[in-house]
């Protein structure tokens, strides 16, 4: 930390260097050379300390004049196009990283844009308001006021914000790095080559005060807020909902548990689909089966409802708490990777570049179906060649009837597990590049438009072998083996994929070039920072929840340990996840959210397919039909009976939707109390 003066001027080091603070025989040596951080015009801006928030990494071949132009340009303000920021030049003018950090007032204003809530100085939460800032609680204190993630995420905001105001030349660089008038400025210097990288900075004291709260301890509970502050609201929820879905597994796996012990038949079954091998039961034991069967059924139906239900109350909760229950529906400035002819926007009025909806469309229906029809076209190929490899080893096994052939009866499974993981992979890549083709303009459409993509290839991917094995080939002990494979196979190549993996690396070849003394200077420990890898975000989280949800809420009556196998890998998974995002990669950018979003509604959806999967599983089993045509019922009035049951379930599910809230009350009129501030204020504003 160091100074910042409030009067104008390139020497700021001068100023910095006559403050001492506790951390200033650290972090002061980046006031010690150069001209110090940039100057601030605002007296309520001036402040004794600055806090480092985030690193940029220039180019090796980046000219000191270049570098100077870019810290001039991060500190002017917004009127004059810049991003109104902190600067520091790091160890001296020629060197290749900026320190970037933001004044109160920038750090306010976004406050405000983002639509944050906070706590106004009556204790009620607010949507905070710049001109009504006074009111609002540590308002004047920014560590207190504003998360180091939302601090940082703001930094990002205010840097993608920058845009030409006119053409210009960079100076240092050639004429042909030239800025055209409505330029995104720092998406041509990363592409230039420029700027090397972005990032926030880890915070070593406060994330080892969290390393030591989250996974290094025993404890059950997780510590949403300290998360939260560090990590920031995407994070937060993530880790929230994993630990709620993780619990919420319990009632699941008990039942699981008691209808395996209580029934012979499903022993049996649990024993086939380990062995490979057919045990036949009593009928007895075989009656009791269908009525677990029929209980572990109905229960997932019923499970999956209650579940998304109590979880949307949480999520409201949450948002509440959290500040993030108002964020702004804005007319946002267009995503910097957004091209187009520049035009004038005709709903806000700005210079900005257009490109027509029909040309979007026309790239979607022309390239993106076709492509996604693809590798939907691959997963059936795979589809079929597991039943080739199925069919092969159950014929080798039949031959041979040995210990060697009853191991390779699960090959085929795991070879197409690896087959699935793999082409996922290479899926999430190509629609990646996709969506950017399609080039939308805002942000929240890239992202809805991108898990769509992926969320129909996961379903499709993960699920069409297990319908196809149920509802085709009707072979339940078939898939009763391929769920058990799923289970334990998947979640043994995500623990190696997601931890082992990245652990191995960062220890044997990140680790050694991250070494450092205390008597390092403290622009190397920043830079240092940039030797972990970059975070690959929560989708694949979040996709490996949504295929164990379906697991569950789909198949687990014919496989009714499905719950335990998954609470088992979840109560590793919660610890194991906590340890990677805090010791294996960079910090990431999280902006604020009020929820899971589309996944959410992932979710609802795998919860209404359940009704017809476990209705169609339950009529499909060969001992129900039996008892059903002992009892005299037809063929037709079992189907007719299926058909009311479902019907009957879904009516339930609905009820329970209705019956159960989205939002506590008090949520609800806190929501309706900050709307209500709101108008008020604007009305304030406009008198």
């Amino acid at each position: 930390m160091s100074t910042v003066g409030g009067d104008g001027g390139d020497d700021g080091g001068d100023t910095a260097q006559k403050t001492k603070t506790p951390e200033g025989k650290v972090l002061g040596r980046l006031s010690d050379i150069g001209p110090g951080w940039t100057k601030v015009s605002c007296p309520c801006c001036v402040s004794e300390q600055v806090e480092p928030l985030v690193l940029v990494k220039l180019g090796d071949q980046v000219r000191p004049e270049t570098k100077k132009w870019l810290v001039k340009l991060i500190g002017a303000p917004v009127k004059d196009g810049g991003a109104a920021l902190l600067a520091h030049p790091g160890e001296d003018a020629g060197g290749d990283i900026i320190m970037v950090s933001a004044p109160q007032c920038t750090l306010l204003r976004a406050a405000e844009e983002l639509g944050l809530c906070k706590t106004y100085h009556n204790g009620d939460m607010a949507a905070f308001s710049y001109h009504d800032r006074d009111n609002f609680k540590d308002s004047d204190n920014m560590e207190v006021f504003l998360t180091l993630a939302e601090r940082q995420y703001i930094v990002k905001y205010e840097l993608d914000g920058v845009r030409a105001q006119r053409d210009l030349r960079i100076p240092g660089m050639s004429d042909s790095l030239t800025l055209h008038n409505r330029d995104n400025i720092w998406q041509k210097l990363e592409r230039a080559g420029v700027i090397v990288d972005t990032f926030p900075l880890h915070h070593q004291d406060k994330l080892k005060a969290l390393s030591k709260a989250w996974y290094s301890e025993n404890q059950l509970a997780q510590p949403l807020d300290a998360v939260l502050e560090y990590f920031g609201g995407t994070v937060a929820f993530y880790f929230s909902f994993l630990d709620f879905y993780t619990w919420s597994l319990l009632p699941p796996a008990i039942l699981g548990l008691v209808l395996t012990y209580c029934s012979g038949a499903a022993q049996k079954e649990v024993l086939d689909s380990v062995s490979g091998s057919k045990v036949t039961a009593d009928d007895d034991d075989d009656s009791l089966s269908v009525s677990g069967h029929m209980i572990q059924a109905v229960f997932s139906m019923l499970w999956s409802t209650v579940v998304m239900e109590l979880w949307k109350r949480r999520s409201a909760s949450l948002s509440c708490r959290w500040g993030y229950l108002h964020l702004a529906e804005r007319f946002a400035e267009p995503r910097p990777d957004f091209h187009g002819d520049l035009g004038v926007n005709q709903v806000t009025g700005r210079v900005e570049p257009l490109f027509p909806d029909w040309q979007r469309e026309l790239r979607m229906v022309l390239v993106s179906v076709p492509v996604v029809g693809l590798f939907l076209g691959l997963v059936i190929m795979g589809m079929f060649g597991f039943y080739w490899g199925e069919a092969l080893v159950q014929q080798l096994h039949q031959d041979w009837d040995s210990l060697l052939s009853q191991t390779l009866l699960y090959l085929p499974s795991v070879a197409h597990i690896v087959y699935t993981n793999v082409l996922a992979t290479v899926y999430k890549m190509v629609v990646q590049s996709l969506t950017e083709f399609e080039n939308h303009r805002e942000e929240s459409a890239f992202q809805n438009h991108l898990t769509a993509k992926v969320l129909v290839f996961t379903f499709f991917n993960y699920f069409t072998v297990l319908f196809h094995i149920a509802f085709c080939k009707q072979d339940l002990p078939l898939l009763r083996k391929r769920l058990a494979s799923l289970l334990i196979v998947t979640q043994l190549v995500n623990q190696v994929t997601e931890v082992v993996i990245p652990f191995l690396v960062d220890r044997f070849i990140s680790a050694p070039h991250r070494v450092e003394r205390d008597d390092d200077p403290q622009e190397d420990k920043f830079r240092n920072q940039r030797n972990l890898p970059v975070f690959p975000g929560l989708f694949a989280e979040y996709i490996e929840l949504l295929v164990q949800f379906g697991y569950l809420s789909l198949f687990s009556c014919v496989y009714p340990l499905t719950a335990v196998l998954l609470l088992i890998n979840n109560l590793t998974e919660i610890r194991s996840d906590a340890y990677k995002i805090c010791k294996l990669f960079r910090k990431p950018f999280t902006p604020p959210v009020a929820g899971l979003g589309v996944w959410k509604i992932a979710f609802e959806i795998l919860s209404f397919v359940s009704v017809i999967s476990n209705c169609w599983l339950l009529l499909m089993s060969p001992r129900l039909r039996e008892l059903c045509q002992e009892g005299g019922i037809s063929g037709t009035n079992i189907l007719l009976l299926a058909v009311l049951v479902e019907h009957v379930l879904i009516l339930i599910k609905m009820v329970l939707a209705f019956l159960i809230p989205d939002e506590p009350n008090w949520v609800k009129i806190k929501r309706e109390h900050i709307e209500f501030t709101s108008m008020q204020a604007l009305g304030q504003q406009k008198l």
